[in-house]
């Protein structure tokens, strides 16, 4: 079996570079004042581990790092680590099964404690609890131990040879949390930590002062930062709520923001905005996709919890394959990437639109047939039986509950949608919620996606580095949100099918790039042509905005947006 790793010679092993300016902004920790971020979308938590949330992951990262990261380029470098574990320099031992990191010396936490190899195994600890429902358990996938070598090393012990050993600890989605501060916060305690999950002690550029949660956030810089010079801002003020608008507003015309992040506008109405000459977008496609889930439960609120979050009871109506393709080929994503992307959008089918090797070729769903899809649906049982415009089959009617989070763009994608759905004979209620709920994580919220009390869901994400294995992972049987696992999980729709984990198995010991691409392939078109599970809309590119006045800013579409905030400065006049 021919097992080479996809990336062992191609990753950066260098210690991570600062980025270089020619503004003359090297000088002393927090030189420059204050620096105001805003997500229209508030951050609820500050420990990743515990939300899915964008906003709540990237906002973590200004606090807790990673052992290593993705640059703008998508390539690997270390952040807390040496180096880049390889096979060459012997960090990934020869037959796949294992890598061992190094903690740079020297690193501690913001309180002045140091960093070890200890925090970094209760971690894996901490996220591996099976009671614990950490949100990106998919890192973990395959992990059989990590072990504690010395205070500096680590190793990680995989179940099978892992040609991409890079999940554990890298990316803005797997941090390194302090073992001392979480050491009570395991298993089913770790929601119930409220003062570790919003004050999170951190290796990052910037410390906790105040959180509140779905509002602002203050913080200030972090005097123990690894870089003396670093970071030049003295305080951070990242708020959050509004709508996109407001955000693109206060950094392109009114100058009170210096950052406004996914500034999910029409083109037309951002270039009016930067009309007010305080700002610049800034734009960069990666594997963004907007897409609509379809929920293959039943989500009566008349079945227990445990019931929703399963198969045990199919959707009396989306489990039908002929009616999700139905659905599918009713929508005009043509259409929809016009009027609310323009050039920053393409329509896609794709789960993992980017990069090309794992980009299936697949285009059927990009050309719209409301005929084909009646039809589809005649073929399936479903017809109007009492001619009020919606079909019916065996007493029930054809009616969805639509939801996603409250934007302008989604609204107006909502409403097109559901015009074609009418078209075809369903009937669609549409409901949108604050995105601060809706992406917060809240296990006593009925509103978040992930408990997805709806029919259909519609959202997007994306995942970290230019590998998908982590994040086609998610996909496994068992990864469902559920009540034993505090509502977290990353199979939102309750997909579940053997042949499906086989395959993820299989792309996790595959280290043949070629064969690596075309197992992604498969494991794309499995969950978006072969079953309908996941409906692709439009391939998203990140679109934010920062201050003329913002020096060092690099957008990143391959990990956190706030990556090198370390690095960012105020320019001179």
């Amino acid at each position: 079996m021919k097992l080479r790793t996809l990336l062992m010679g191609a990753i950066a092993t260098t210690a991570f570079a600062p980025l270089a300016f020619a503004d003359g902004h090297t000088g002393e920790r927090g030189r420059d004042g204050e620096v105001k971020i805003i997500y229209w979308q508030a951050p609820s938590i500050l420990n990743p581990y515990l939300s899915g949330g964008t906003k709540d992951v990237e906002s973590a990262s200004l606090v807790v790092e990673p052992l290593a990261r993705y640059t703008e380029t998508g390539a690997m470098v270390p952040f807390l680590a040496e180096d880049i574990p390889t096979v060459a320099n012997g960090g990934v031992s020869e037959d796949l099964t294992t890598i061992t990191w190094k903690i740079k010396e020297g690193m501690v936490w913001s309180d002045g404690t140091p960093l070890t190899s200890a925090d970094v195994k209760f971690t894996a600890e901490y996220c591996m609890h099976p009671e614990g429902g950490c949100a990106q358990a998919a890192f973990f996938d395959g992990v059989e131990s990590v072990e504690a070598l010395d205070d500096l090393t680590v190793k990680v012990t995989f179940n099978q040879p892992k040609p991409n050993p890079y999940g554990p600890f890298v990316g803005g989605q797997s941090p390194i949390i302090q073992a001392a501060q979480f050491a009570d916060c395991l298993g089913a305690k770790a929601p119930e930590c409220t003062e570790a999950n919003f004050n999170p002690i951190g290796t990052g550029p910037f410390v906790v002062d105040d959180f509140r949660p779905n509002d602002v956030i203050t913080m200030s810089a972090n005097p123990n930062y690894r870089d003396p010079s670093k970071p030049a801002f003295a305080k951070l003020t990242f708020k959050g709520g509004g709508d996109a608008v407001a955000a693109g507003r206060a950094v392109l015309e009114t100058g009170e923001f210096d950052y406004a992040w996914n500034l999910q506008l029409a083109p037309d109405v951002i270039a009016k905005m930067e009309e007010g000459g305080k700002g610049v977008a800034i734009a960069g496609f990666g594997p963004l996709v907007e897409r609509i889930e379809m929920n293959l439960t039943n989500p009566s609120p008349d079945l227990p919890p445990e019931t929703r979050a399963t198969v045990a009871e199919p959707h009396p109506i989306l489990s039908d394959f002929k009616v999700r393709k139905a659905l599918s080929m009713a929508i005009d994503r043509a259409l929809l990437t016009e009027v609310g992307y323009g050039k920053a959008g393409s329509p896609t089918c794709n789960l993992v639109p980017a990069p090309a090797l794992y980009a299936s070729d697949n285009t059927e769903c990009l050309t719209q047939d409301i005929e084909g899809a009646k039809a589809l649906l005649e073929e399936a049982g479903w017809t109007d039986t009492d001619g009020d415009g919606v079909r019916d089959k065996d007493g029930m009617k054809l009616a969805l509950l639509y939801q996603t989070s409250t934007n302008a763009v989604r609204q107006d994608f909502q409403a097109l949608i559901k015009d074609w759905w009418q078209q075809i004979g369903v009937e669609t209620e549409l409901r949108n919620l604050d995105a601060s709920v809706f992406f917060g994580g809240d296990p006593g919220s009925p509103d978040t996606f992930q408990k997805f009390y709806a029919d259909v869901e519609m959202y997007a994400n994306t995942f970290n580095g230019t590998d998908p294995q982590q994040y086609l992972a998610a996909y496994r049987c068992g990864g469902e949100p559920k009540p034993s696992s505090q509502w977290q999980g990353e199979n939102i729709n309750r997909f579940c099918d053997p042949a499906y984990d086989a395959m993820i198995d299989e792309l996790a010991r595959t280290g043949d790039l070629e064969k690596r691409g075309e197992l992604g392939r498969k494991m794309n078109d499995m969950l978006t042509k072969d079953t309908m599970t996941i409906v692709p809309l439009v391939n998203r590119a990140r679109v934010s905005a920062h201050a003329d006045s913002l020096g060092g800013v690099v957008l990143n579409v391959w990990d956190s947006e706030l990556w090198n905030v370390a690095d960012w400065y105020r320019k001179g006049e």
